[in-house]
């Protein structure tokens, strides 16, 4: 299963600057997933003010800032960080349903990265695995995932 997580290597990361995008909705979870963020940073000696963090409301509201922050044109990608815990009602589909289509939509219409740091669980526990320090936080593989799609996208246009 580890194989096809984003792997730790090192990144060329001079200059870069980053949006992290991250939802007060489920606050417990979502610092931990901006600590996994941090944490995979320092690990690759991004410098303190490479990371810009924005808040907002919840996940719902995570693809507009997205958008706005890789339309501005100060970031080489967006890390956008949320949780949404099913309940007992469809709101959870209709909320997992239209982030995960705006942040890809953003990706897509705005040829930038887009992490998609959103946690889709059943419950509380689940999150809190997901978001704990540890090999699971999905922060750190959302930085991750930027940083090899930058790698990627620069061999790309280097080929091209």
């Amino acid at each position: 299963m580890g194989e096809y997580r984003p792997q730790e290597q090192s990144f060329s990361v001079a200059g870069l600057r980053f949006a992290v995008v991250v939802a007060r909705w489920n606050g417990q979870v979502t610092e931990g997933l901006l600590e996994g963020v941090l944490r995979a940073a320092k690990r690759q000696n991004m410098d303190s003010d490479a990371l810009h963090i924005y808040r907002v409301p919840g996940a719902f509201e995570l693809p507009l800032a997205s958008q706005q922050a890789a339309r501005s044109g100060h970031f080489d990608a967006v890390i956008a960080l949320g949780c949404v815990i099913r309940g007992d009602t469809p709101h959870f589909e209709y909320v997992c349903a239209e982030t995960t289509r705006g942040l890809g939509q953003v990706g897509l219409q705005e040829a930038l990265p887009v992490a998609f740091g959103l946690l889709t669980t059943d419950n509380l526990e689940q999150a809190v695995q997901r978001s704990s320090e540890n090999s699971e936080n999905k922060g750190e593989e959302a930085i991750l995932t930027v940083l090899e799609m930058l790698h990627t996208l620069k061999n790309i246009a280097g080929n091209a």
